[in-house]
C-alpha cells in the first residue's frame, strides 16, 4: 500500500499542476479550436495517469474524476461551455476555485433559493425535495454506517444466498459512490464556502427510469453529459425528427456514450479487453427509458401506475438488469473480492485512528 499511497500522491500533483496549465489555457487562449489543441497534452495525462493505481479505492473515484469528469469538463470550457465556465464568469473566483470544480464531482449551484416565506410556501417538485430541504447532507453519517455494516456483512458472506449477496452489491454500490462524491464536496463546502447541487437525490425513491437516471441518480453525470452529448444530439435530431421526437435519440445518444465511459473506468479496474456488457446495459437503459417517455406521451396523463407500484418495479428493473449485465465484469475479474478486502483495511485503519484519537484525548483530560 505504500507504493500505491505514493503513486496515489503523484498523481494527484500531476493532475492540479495540470489543472494550473488549463487555468492559464482557458485565460489567455480564444475559445475554439485553438485552445481545444491546447488542452489535448491534459486530456492525454488524465487518460494515463491513473494506469499508475491499481486499487480500488484509490483507483475508481481517480479515473472517474480524471478521465471522464474533468476531460469532459475541459472539452466545454474550450468553448466557454459547462461548470469551469460558470466558474471563470465571476471575476473573485480564483485558480484554487477552478482546480476544485475542474477536478471535483461537483456543481456550484447557480441561483440558491432565497429563503422567505414567500419561497418556503411555494410548491417544490417532489423529486427534489429531499435535495432542497437537506435530507441528502443530513442522512449521510446513516449512510456511512450502513456501508460500514456491509463490509463487515461481507466476512459472512460464503453463509449467504447469492441472491442476496447480489442485493448487497446493489446497495454497496449506491452507498459507495454516494460517500465518495460527498467527500469531495465536503471537501469544497469547507475550503470554498461554496453552495453546491447535490450528487444525488435519494435514488431509492425514485418512481421512474426517467426519475432515476435524470433527476437522482449521480446528478453530476447527468450535468455533465447533458451539455456534452444530449444537447448536441437532441438539436441535429430536432432538424430531422422535429421537436416532439428529438429527445428520444438524444436520450438514446446519451445512454451510450455513458456506458462507453463505464467501459472504459472497467478496463482501468480489471486491465482486460472490454466485453461491452457494461456498455449494453446502459444502452438497454436509454432505450427502455426512451420507451417510457413515449409511452407517457402516448397515455397523456389519462392512466398512471401508483408510486407504490412503479417504485418497487423501477429498482427491481435496475438491479436485474445490473445483476445481467452491470456486475458480471466485476465479479468475473474479482474486482469484488479486491474491493471486500480492501474495505477490510480501510475499516481496521479507520478503527485504529479512532483509538489512536480516544487515547490521545484521555491522557490530554
Amino acid at each position: 500500500m505504500d507504493s500505491e499511497i505514493k503513486n496515489f500522491l503523484k498523481v494527484w500533483i500531476v493532475s492540479i499542476a495540470s489543472i494550473c496549465y488549463s487555468y492559464f489555457i482557458v485565460k489567455h487562449i480564444p475559445k475554439g479550436l485553438t485552445r481545444l489543441i491546447s488542452l489535448l497534452p491534459i486530456f492525454y495525462l488524465f487518460i494515463i495517469l491513473p494506469l499508475d493505481l491499481h486499487s480500488y479505492y484509490l483507483g475508481a473515484p481517480t479515473t472517474f474524476y480524471l478521465v471522464w469528469l474533468a476531460n469532459f469538463k475541459l472539452l466545454l470550457v474550450s468553448f466557454d461551455q459547462g461548470p469551469l465556465s460558470d466558474s471563470l464568469t465571476n471575476p473573485s473566483n480564483s485558480l484554487l476555485h477552478f482546480i476544485y470544480i475542474a477536478l471535483l464531482p461537483i456543481k456550484i449551484k447557480q441561483d440558491p433559493r432565497p429563503k422567505s416565506p414567500s419561497n418556503a410556501n411555494s410548491k417544490q417538485d417532489p423529486t427534489s425535495n429531499s435535495a432542497r430541504n437537506g435530507q441528502g447532507p443530513a442522512l449521510l453519517p446513516i449512510k456511512v454506517l450502513l456501508l460500514a455494516i456491509l463490509f463487515r456483512t461481507y466476512k459472512y458472506r460464503e453463509y449467504l444466498h447469492p441472491c442476496i449477496i447480489w442485493g448487497l452489491y446493489c446497495c454497496n454500490l449506491y452507498l459507495g459512490v454516494e460517500v465518495i462524491l460527498a467527500m469531495g464536496a465536503v471537501l469544497a463546502r469547507a475550503l470554498l464556502g461554496l453552495e453546491l447541487e447535490p450528487q444525488f437525490n435519494e435514488p431509492y425513491l425514485a418512481t421512474s427510469l426517467q426519475d432515476f437516471w435524470g433527476r437522482r441518480w449521480n446528478l453530476m453525470v447527468t450535468s455533465i453529459l447533458r451539455p456534452t452529448i444530449y444537447g448536441p444530439v437532441q438539436s441535429i435530431s430536432t432538424r430531422i425528427m422535429g421537436q416532439s421526437w428529438a429527445p428520444l435519440p438524444a436520450m438514446v445518444a446519451t445512454f451510450l456514450v455513458s456506458g462507453l465511459m463505464h467501459e472504459l473506468i472497467f478496463f482501468y479496474l480489471t486491465r482486460v479487453s472490454p466485453t461491452w456488457e457494461v456498455t449494453w446495459f446502459f444502452v438497454l437503459q436509454g432505450v427502455c427509458t426512451a420507451a417510457e417517455v413515449v409511452a407517457k406521451k402516448v397515455v397523456a396523463g389519462r392512466w398512471r401506475l401508483h408510486r407504490v407500484v412503479s417504485g418497487p418495479l423501477t429498482l427491481a428493473f435496475v438491479a436485474v438488469t445490473g445483476v445481467w449485465l452491470f456486475f458480471p465484469q466485476l465479479t468475473r475479474n474479482e474486482v469484488d473480492l479486491k474491493a471486500i478486502g480492501e474495505s477490510s483495511i480501510l475499516m481496521d485503519f479507520f478503527k485504529a485512528g479512532v483509538q489512536t484519537s480516544i487515547s490521545l484525548l484521555r491522557g490530554l483530560f
